[in-house]
């Protein structure tokens, strides 16, 4: 019985960190997007947030589960926003 407890434990366990794991993958490459879309923002060429909230759907989905945190969905203005603050600490 004992095992049964542990084995189900375990299983748990792995599960979680599986969670984990995809979570920290599909937020690393989030951020690489906004990096992405931040450089080209910055240059004045033509930009796309699709990429981003591709993942941030990913990782919403992953959230119901209770174990990692949602994401903001992320819009062409956002970007906008967040370089303009860039610029204006910059001068």
């Amino acid at each position: 019985m004992m095992s049964e407890v542990h084995q189900a434990i375990t299983a748990h366990s792995k599960k979680q960190h599986a969670l984990i794991r995809t979570f920290v993958e599909l937020d690393a490459k989030r951020e690489a997007y906004i990096e992405e879309a931040v450089a080209l923002c910055q240059r004045g060429e033509p930009f796309s947030v699709h990429n981003i909230n591709e993942v941030t759907k990913q990782i919403n989905e992953l959230a119901k589960n209770g174990i990692v945190p949602q994401r903001k969905y992320v819009t062409i203005d956002m970007v906008k926003e967040y370089v303009q603050k860039l610029n204006g600490k910059s001068l």
